[in-house]
């Protein structure tokens, strides 16, 4: 039995029954994942690796009438998210299944968008819990895997979002040209102006074939370490984060 706490997200847009523990809490990564994905209502959307739900219920309070499906690996994370979508009036398909089954990504049908917060360290030390290691730590499928599995769901023209530590921004755009995703473009998240950004947004377009770009770093806190009013405006009014 998984212990939890229940947390705002998006000024109470969302209510997010999620795990105590430390590595499974969502919080900024997940509402600015959200925020970045270029959905209309109508428009089918896949998540990979859901978790507790956090980022696809942003995502459906943003734009009401978006079609959700997400996976989980992990069992208890899957029921925890499928409780939090009924919680909050989401209606979202949860399947239980691994991006490390490609084929599986071809059978859920064709999505508009699909995006992921997924594990990205390669190695280095494991947490010893195996939900945490499995939230942070790739665990049978690498970043190149999420990409597929990603262009496996996603229909020509569509988006694939990931977000990631500034030191695996590399191995992202690499996954996701290797997985057919083109007309790259990269955001910069910056705690503050003129910090180095600690993470960063990338999406892919499907077969797309235009340049690559790098947006001006998105600041989170100002001077006085409050949020920026753009960071307010997508934090606590879930308003958009275009790319």
């Amino acid at each position: 039995m998984i212990e939890t706490t229940r947390d705002a997200l998006l000024g109470g847009r969302v209510m997010l029954d999620q795990p105590r523990a430390r590595g499974l809490r969502a919080g900024l990564d997940a509402v600015l994942l959200a925020a970045a994905i270029p959905a209309r209502p109508g428009d089918r959307v896949i998540e990979a690796g859901c978790g507790s739900g956090a980022a696809f219920l942003c995502l459906s309070a943003r734009i009401p009438g978006v079609d959700i499906l997400a996976l989980e690996r992990e069992p208890e994370m899957a029921a925890l998210a499928t409780a939090n979508a009924q919680a909050n009036g989401c209606v979202a398909t949860i399947v239980e299944g691994d991006v490390a089954d490609r084929a599986l990504g071809g059978r859920l049908g064709a999505f508009r968008h699909g995006f992921a917060n997924p594990p990205y360290w390669p190695g280095g030390t494991v947490p010893p819990e195996a939900l945490r290691a499995s939230a942070t730590h790739e665990h049978g499928a690498a970043l190149a895997d999420w990409a597929r599995f990603l262009a496996a769901a996603i229909c020509i023209g569509g988006t694939a979002t990931l977000i990631l530590p500034t030191a695996r921004f590399d191995a992202g755009i690499a996954a996701l040209r290797g997985a057919g995703f083109g007309s790259l473009c990269l955001l910069p998240l910056a705690p503050r102006e003129r910090v180095a950004a600690k993470r960063v947004l990338l999406q892919g377009r499907r077969g797309g074939r235009g340049p690559a770009r790098v947006l001006p770093p998105f600041t989170l806190h100002g001077a006085d370490h409050a949020f920026t009013a753009a960071a307010e405006a997508i934090l606590r009014e879930a308003g958009p984060l275009p790319m």
